[in-house]
């Protein structure tokens, strides 16, 4: 049996969640009853347009989907507070199934659709989940297959069953058609969830190996998508294209799908944001914002100056974050595709801060925004946390309503992520201006960002010293055009012994790994470069790969 969530989550202090409650950020409402009241208020308006599928569903008849799939849930087995994966692309089946487990109070565990058998094992075996949602195939992938695998490694910590869920046209027999739970049928009164309870299940990026999980509950990440709904004039009339992975905290509620539905807008899903299709989708649908990330907007960028942005007549909300955009790329985003930039730097571990609508340029195109929240804490502190002088860079510290106060069953890393008094240190090195803004200068932790996607090093050099042929390696970040980051690897061969950029992506290959982890530079060397006192010294390794990339001595 899983062991109740609450035992291994760190709560907010009473006096605080109080002064929350007091001030009107936590509402005491599950964030399933604040949809099905939008529902009743708005029964016949738009809701949901499936792209891919091209079907489209108003708000009851969304809400009543997800009422008879929570039903179904329950009618399974599964209980207000068991856990489920759910590795779903983006589509009909993902945003009914996610209503369904806040209405009935399972608590998904949003993995990638990128993720394999090394993810998926972990996130079930540490959440302790009863059950998993997955395509049958996506990309060439048996993801069912995959899920009937990890059935063994689950049980060894539940002891239970472990169900399959399987959205599409071939659902093997043990598996549960996802696409029939989901279907119209009648549902039974529902016991809420309490407001303080856990609603989902986030990844962490986190440097130490496989992600953590970060525990939202209904109090912090209903006020985290109405909040960042009315910095980005999400209201009615929205409709919002999410084309970015849905289970990522961006798309899915800053505002994403929750703040747009809990809005009364309506929400398209796409499976990618290949140009082409989400231009043609944006023009077809009158889409109004969408999010995307650095690299997605360079690519639109340069697709709508070869092509035009004719479609994006009806874009009015451009919002990027997942990474730092460049100043150069966010100065061309109004002239060039028509809409208004709205910068977006935040973390699934709470924080989030935007530039406003009606920010002057230098702002939107210079800086990453502000906190939302007038009761958001952020300091900018030095290597003792000492506060840094005004306009100096310094590692962001936060704390506010909607910044959980620790991992999810992870004291070790909790004693180094957040103080004792509560600030989450998110290892990002930033500058305020004077009129409050912050400018991301880069991070203070081990970390790759590649397109939006948080690699741990240290996971990659876990993962390549499983080659007997490997001394010692070390994984940094290696500059990109395109993505803004690549995994690159510096490797020391053992005596006598060959190691390739092959070898190593194979290995990783054939162990489960999510492709976008593999590394796609190898560099061979005799030594790592050290630091005084005998550390890998990883800014160094940084600053060799820039050279060798742009020609200069190694």
């Amino acid at each position: 049996m899983p062991t109740p969530i609450r035992d291994h989550t760190v709560p907010w202090p009473a006096p605080l969640a109080d002064e929350y409650v007091a001030k009107g950020y936590w509402a005491g409402l599950p964030l399933g009853t604040a949809l099905r009241a939008v529902a009743g208020a708005r029964p016949d308006a738009p809701a949901l347009v499936d792209a891919e599928a091209r079907l489209r569903w108003s708000h009851l008849e969304l809400a009543d989907r997800a009422d008879a799939a929570a039903t179904r849930l329950l009618e399974l087995g599964l209980r207000r507070g068991d856990r489920i994966v759910v590795q779903l692309g983006n589509g009909w089946e993902f945003v009914v199934l996610t209503l369904a487990c806040l209405r009935a109070g399972i608590v998904p565990v949003m993995a990638l659709p990128a993720h394999r058998r090394t993810e998926l094992a972990y996130l079930a075996r540490h959440a302790e989940a009863t059950a998993i949602a997955v395509p049958d195939r996506m990309r060439d992938f048996d993801h069912q297959a995959l899920a009937h695998e990890l059935a063994d490694d689950v049980r060894e910590v539940t002891g239970g069953p472990w169900h399959v869920l399987v959205a599409g046209e071939d659902v093997a027999p043990g598996s549960v058609d996802l696409r029939a739970l989901c279907a119209p049928g009648p549902s039974t009164a529902l016991t809420h969830p309490d407001s303080h309870d856990v609603a989902v299940f986030l990844l962490s990026g986190g440097t130490t190996g496989l992600p953590k999980l970060i525990a939202r509950t209904h109090d912090d990440y209903l006020y985290n998508a109405r909040r960042s709904a009315e910095l980005a004039a999400v209201d009615a009339d929205t409709r919002y294209l999410v084309s970015l992975p849905a289970g990522h905290n961006f798309p899915l509620a800053c505002p994403g799908i929750l703040g747009v539905l809990l809005a009364g807008g309506r929400v398209v899903t796409l499976p990618s944001p290949e140009p082409g299709r989400a231009f043609a989708t944006i023009a077809a649908e009158g889409v109004t914002h969408t999010a995307v990330v650095p690299a997605v907007a360079g690519r639109w960028l340069d697709h709508a100056a070869e092509h035009g942005s004719t479609d994006l007549a009806t874009l009015r909300v451009l919002q990027v974050g997942g990474a730092r955009l460049a100043d150069e790329l966010a100065r061309k985003v109004t002239p060039v595709l028509g809409a208004t930039l709205q910068q977006v730097f935040g973390m699934a571990e709470g924080l989030l801060n935007l530039t406003r609508l009606d920010d002057p340029a230098d702002v939107v195109c210079g800086t990453q925004g502000r906190p939302m929240c007038p009761d958001d804490e952020v300091r900018l502190v030095d290597e003792f946390d000492h506060d840094v002088p005004e306009s100096e860079p310094g590692s962001l510290l936060t704390r506010g309503p909607y910044t959980p106060r620790g991992y999810y069953k992870a004291a070790e890393q909790n004693a180094r992520a957040f103080t004792e008094d509560g600030w989450y240190r998110s290892g990002d090195i930033c500058r305020r201006t004077p009129d409050g803004n912050l400018i991301v200068e880069g991070r203070d932790k081990d970390m790759i960002n590649r397109g939006g996607e948080k690699i741990s090093a240290e996971e990659v050099e876990n993962l390549v010293y499983q080659l007997p042929a490997v001394a010692q390696v070390a994984a940094v970040a290696m500059p990109d055009a395109q993505l803004g980051e690549r995994v690159c690897v510096y490797v020391v061969p053992r005596p006598d012994a060959t190691v390739t950029l092959e070898e190593i992506r194979a290995s990783m290959d054939a162990i489960g790994v999510a492709r976008f982890k593999l590394p796609e530079h190898l560099v061979l060397v005799d030594e790592l470069a050290a630091t005084k006192v005998g550390k890998i010294d990883k800014k160094a390794l940084r600053a060799d790969i820039a050279d060798r990339l742009n020609g200069a001595p190694a």
